[in-house]
């Protein structure tokens, strides 16, 4: 069990003059003092706040949640990063809850599952159908049993926040760290916290957001299993082409003869085919990739180790 790791909490924030300071505040009385706030330049007190209740600010040199992270990945080198809003919603005493699968070492990467146990009033009607939708989304094409990959509280150890690449500069960045934490091999899970309504105005846009963040979740089943993102594309051609096959069947035992749509539904079905065997390969290739990496990163972990000895 790792019971002294050296944990920072990472509170990306814009405008959030609200709720930081109980955020801090929680953290404080639970003895974590190393915390690290990237702000995106608000126009309002949250930095003042913050730096008074002893927290480390830096502001972000771009825009956007997701480009806060990642720059904020690099600044720091803690053991363990635990991200949190500063919005008010998650409640820094349930820390531990997160932190605990990581001390016991069956974890790199916990997520706090809000639909779990959120107050009445945290979400909106289509917040909480979007998120729900999104997540069947999720489990559908990537067979995995997560139920809140857009969680903005969780715990993720030094390899994971160290060895994830991240691209995407909004809202998507909790998909994008969930699916990279998969797609690297590394160990997930979630398990159930408390989520309140939030303190002051939400930056989230349902409709815009959520299309980017489906967008997100299917493009990046590129990083995770290149097999799967072909063979959706194929299995697409080739009930386009079945469906299209079926009229052309049932014209024919009317006497009425479609040559050129008979000439597409071969060249569908055929092209989805293909796809799926690409899909195939790139998986073999992948999955072989992935391994290497892992052993790269054992023995160089292990190098380290004898350095340190």
């Amino acid at each position: 069990m790792k019971s002294n790791m050296n944990v920072c909490i990472l509170i990306p924030t814009l405008n959030e003059e609200r709720g930081i300071g109980e955020v801090i505040d929680g953290f404080i009385k639970k003895g974590y003092t190393n915390i690290f706030v990237i702000d995106g330049n608000s126009t309002d007190r949250t930095r003042e706040i913050a730096e008074s209740k002893g927290a480390k600010v830096v502001i972000q040199s771009g825009e956007g949640k997701g480009q806060a992270v990642i720059e904020a990945f690099q600044l720091i080198d803690s053991d363990v990063i635990v991200l949190i809003d500063g919005d008010g919603t998650y409640l820094p005493e349930e820390v531990d809850k997160l932190l605990e699968p990581i001390r016991r070492g069956i974890a790199d990467h916990v997520v706090g599952n809000r639909l779990a146990g959120y107050e009445k009033g945290a979400f909106t009607w289509m917040n909480l159908l979007g998120n729900k939708i999104l997540n069947f989304f999720f489990r559908l094409i990537y067979g995995i049993e997560l139920h809140d990959i857009l969680s903005g509280y969780r715990a993720l150890t030094k390899d994971v926040y160290k060895n994830i690449e991240l691209e995407k500069h909004g809202f998507e960045v909790e998909t994008e760290l969930t699916v990279e934490t998969i797609a690297k091999g590394f160990r997930i899970l979630e398990v159930p916290i408390t989520y309140r309504k939030r303190e002051g105005k939400t930056k989230l846009r349902p409709i815009r957001d959520g299309f980017r963040i489906a967008s997100t979740i299917y493009g990046m089943l590129q990083r995770y299993s290149p097999g799967r993102y072909f063979y959706f594309i194929g299995l697409f051609f080739i009930l386009a082409g079945f469906i299209l096959g079926i009229y052309v069947t049932y014209d024919w035992f009317r006497r009425v003869s479609h040559y050129l749509l008979a000439v597409l539904t071969t060249l569908l079905i055929v092209s989805g085919l293909q796809i799926i065997a690409l899909g195939l390969i790139s998986d073999f290739v992948s999955k072989s990739n992935a391994q290497v990496r892992k052993q790269l990163m054992e023995l160089r972990k292990e190098i380290e180790e004898l350095k340190g000895k």
